[in-house]
C-alpha cells in the first residue's frame, strides 16, 4: 500500500524546522523514518507534512561532556552507537543494547532520540534512558526545555512534545561514580521486538551501588520505571539477596499480558531471570576490573 499524499520539506536548520511545525498543525518530523514510513504506508499514520531533518549539520554526535554528561544527537544512528570504539566505556548499558536494535538494516538509519520519540511500547531505547535517568532535549518556538524520559511518554506511541517541537538530543547525566551496567532481550527471532527487555544501570562507588536504575520493555502498555526494584540495589555490593530482591520487585513491576508471545507469569519471570543476569554480569566485570 503506498502512503497518502503529503508536502514534503527539508529544512537546513532546526529553526527552520521549528517554524514549518508551527505553521502546520499536522506535520511529522523525518530522522530515520524506520518506524514512520512503514506506519504511514499501512495508512495507520497520515500526516499532512513529513519535515525532514536529514540535511540538518551538527545532529549527527554521541559524545562525553567534560563534566561526564553523555550527549546523542537526533540523528545519530543505531549503528553509531553499536560501532562506536569508546561507547562501552562510559555508558555500557547503551552499548549492550545497541545491536540488538531491530536488524542491521534498520540500525543505518534509525536513530536513538527518533525512537524515543516514536513511543513504541517495545522499543529497546525509551527503557535504556529511563535506567539512566536520561531525558529529552526539545526545541520549540520558546526555545529549549529538557524533558525526563520518563516524563515524555505518556502512553502507547504518545509523547510529551508539543507538535511544535522537536527533540534534539538524548541526555544522561553524568555517573556517581563508575558507571556499570547491562541490557537483555527476549525475542522471537532476530530484528524482532521485545517480548520482554531489561535495562539495569548502576553506579558503583567502590564496591557498593551509589544509584541505580531499571527500566522494562515490551511487559506494559509503555516503557516502565522499576524505580523500587533500582531502589533495593542501592548500598548494596550487588550481593545476591540484594540482586534477588531487585528481580522480585522488577517482576512484581511489570504490567504484561498473556499472548501468542507467551503468558503473564512467564515474561514475569523472564524480567526476573534478565535482572539476575545482569547484577551477575556488572558482578563479573568488577571483578575482573579489580
Amino acid at each position: 500500500m503506498y502512503p497518502s499524499r503529503f508536502r514534503y520539506e527539508a529544512p537546513s536548520t532546526v529553526a527552520e524546522a521549528v517554524a514549518l511545525l508551527a505553521a502546520n498543525g499536522d506535520a511529522k518530523i523525518l530522522a530515520g523514518g524506520q518506524s514512520l514510513i512503514p506506519m504511514m504506508k499501512l495508512r495507520f499514520a497520515a500526516p499532512a507534512m513529513l519535515v525532514d531533518i536529514n540535511g540538518i549539520a551538527g545532529l549527527n554526535y554521541h559524545r562525553p561532556d567534560g563534566d561526564g554528561t553523555y550527549r546523542i544527537g537526533a540523528l545519530c544512528r543505531h549503528a553509531d552507537l553499536e560501532k562506536s570504539a569508546t561507547l562501552a566505556d562510559h555508558q555500557p548499558t547503551i552499548a549492550a543494547a545497541a545491536p540488538v536494535v531491530a536488524d542491521p538494516l534498520v540500525r543505518t538509519r534509525g536513530t536513538l532520540v527518533g525512537s524515543l520519540c516514536h513511543a513504541d511500547p517495545q522499543g529497546d531505547w525509551a527503557s535504556v534512558m529511563v535506567s539512566l535517568g536520561g531525558s529529552v532535549v526539545a526545541e520549540g518556538p520558546n526555545g529549549r526545555r529538557s524533558i525526563a524520559v520518563d516524563d515524555l511518554i505518556d502512553g502507547p506511541f504518545q509523547t510529551a512534545l508539543a507538535d511544535d517541537e522537536i527533540a534534539v538530543e538524548a541526555v544522561v547525566p553524568a555517573a556517581i561514580g563508575t558507571r556499570a551496567g547491562g541490557y537483555l532481550k527476549l525475542e522471537r527471532r532476530v530484528g524482532d521486538f521485545a517480548t520482554v527487555g531489561v535495562a539495569v544501570s548502576a553506579e558503583m562507588s567502590g564496591d557498593t551501588v551509589s544509584r541505580a536504575g531499571i527500566g522494562l520493555t515490551g511487559v506494559g502498555p509503555a516503557t516502565i520505571n522499576a524505580s523500587d526494584a533500582a531502589a533495593a540495589l542501592v548500598d548494596t555490593a550487588l550481593d545476591a539477596d540484594a540482586v534477588d530482591a531487585a528481580a522480585q520487585l522488577a517482576a512484581e513491576a511489570a504490567q504484561p499480558r498473556t499472548d501468542h508471545r507467551g503468558s503473564a507469569d512467564y515474561k514475569r519471570h523472564v524480567v526476573a531471570t534478565f535482572v539476575r543476569r545482569i547484577g551477575a554480569q556488572i558482578q563479573r566485570a568488577g571483578h575482573e576490573a579489580a
